[in-house]
């Protein structure tokens, strides 16, 4: 858990633990495979798995124009990290949403 907390903060330093513990349980067994564990922002199957499974069933945003754009914006502040963390990848997108509260 320390892990994942430590790699959100890269990105935000007052990252709020009580919502990475809950993406973490969320992903569950999903975190044990390095490539499941993982987010590529070059493959658009991957970036609609995310939009349709995460954004849209989790976190209840029906607008596609605006997932696709905190989806982007997620994949451009992690650009320079090769390995981009699935729970840190969610969180960005879910703290892009307004959305961290009702996870």
């Amino acid at each position: 858990m320390a892990d994942y907390l430590a790699d959100v903060k890269k990105y935000d330093a007052a990252a709020d633990a009580d919502a990475v513990a809950k993406i973490v349980k969320h992903l569950g067994i999903a975190l044990r495979n390095r490539d499941s564990s993982l987010v590529s922002c070059t493959d658009p199957d991957e970036l609609g798995r995310v939009k349709a499974s995460w954004v849209a069933k989790k976190l209840s945003v029906d607008d596609g124009s605006k997932a696709d754009a905190a989806i982007e914006k997620t994949c451009k502040a992690m650009e320079a990290d090769n390995t981009k963390s699935r729970v840190t990848f969610y969180y960005l997108v879910a703290k892009e949403l307004g959305k961290l509260a009702s996870l």
